[in-house]
């Protein structure tokens, strides 16, 4: 009887509680092995912050792959792929692995995926940088608006134009093609916290912020 681990991926506390994405991985893992002398002998969750690069969930699941003697399964290697300590893991541990979105993908496939997928966030980390520092010189403002009596005299509308007009810019084209890649949300907030870039109030960038800022962008359109 062959036997499997399984590993589950979610990005936020809220999405590992509701169920969101986490049901949808857990059922394409089932209907994967289905049918077949198989036992699932674990089944481990992450719940990524978005700010750390540890896996301590990946670390247990193939601690477990090795006591069992068992196959790492996942969901999805597309979105797993992008991720560089999930991939660095993986190849160190050895573990023989199944992706149910991929099933024919190999250890020299991961390798290319990780290639691939490093010199993707190198060349968007140089061409967000660099559109950063041209608007910069322009004297465009990046972030950190704090002008709360400002916005107040100023009034909701035109602080609202204020706010269409700063997605708009460079950020805004810079999250859409981010987003057009294929990037999470939580991922590209991740990302511009990575490049030291504050969202408009001068705050942390979530995935709600990306949210609205590609909101923005599509109605700009």
């Amino acid at each position: 009887m062959k036997r499997f681990v399984a590993y589950y991926r979610v990005s936020t506390a809220k999405q590992g509680h509701s169920g969101l994405g986490l049901e949808a991985q857990q059922q394409a893992v089932r209907q994967y092995l289905n049918g077949g002398a198989w036992e699932l002998v674990g089944e481990f969750t992450e719940v990524e912050s978005g700010k750390k690069n540890d896996r301590p969930q990946l670390a247990a699941a193939l601690a477990a792959c090795r006591r069992f003697k068992a196959t790492l399964v996942i969901a999805k290697l597309d979105r797993l792929a992008r991720n560089v300590a999930f991939i660095a893991n993986l190849m160190e541990a050895g573990t023989d692995f199944v992706a149910v979105d991929m099933p024919e993908a190999n250890k020299l496939v991961l390798h290319i995926m990780a290639a691939m997928a490093q010199h993707e966030r190198e060349a968007i980390s140089a061409r967000t940088k660099a559109a950063l520092a041209a608007a910069k010189a322009r004297g465009t403002k990046l972030g950190g608006f704090r002008g709360v009596k400002v916005n107040q005299a100023m009034g909701a509308q035109a602080n609202a134009e204020r706010a269409r007009e700063w997605a708009q810019g460079e950020i805004g084209q810079e999250v859409a093609d981010m987003k057009a890649r294929g990037w999470s949300l939580w991922e590209i907030a991740h990302h511009l916290n990575d490049l030291g870039v504050k969202t408009r109030r001068g705050g942390e960038w979530q995935a709600t912020t990306v949210k609205r800022v590609l909101d923005k962008v599509a109605e700009a359109g």
